[in-house]
């Protein structure tokens, strides 16, 4: 893969600084840089395929909703309900 070169700037202090981490870790300034960007790089592509799973999930919800395949909170509270008792139950905690 062909390489080319990325130039900044920064103050004196930093970049010292930044030099001294850099050798406490016998890594170079330029090999942290490439990894710093590696990681932005792959966090962003990371979350972009989450935010399309999420932006997907979002549209078949409200597919559902539009189809009516939807449940009451009430259903569902009494559906946890009876499960919860046939754990207890399981348990020998019946109450």
């Amino acid at each position: 893969m062909p390489e080319s070169t990325f130039t900044l700037r920064v103050d004196t202090l930093l970049k010292d600084a930044f030099t001294e981490v850099a050798k406490m870790q016998d890594r170079s300034g330029a090999q942290l840089i490439r990894d710093f960007m590696r990681d932005v790089v792959q966090k962003a592509q990371s979350q972009e395929t989450y935010d399309q799973w999420f932006a997907r999930k979002v549209a078949e919800g409200r597919a559902d909703i539009r189809l009516g395949h939807v449940v009451d909170n009430e259903t569902v509270m009494a559906e946890a309900e009876k499960r919860r008792q046939q754990l207890l139950s399981r348990l020998g905690k019946v109450q």
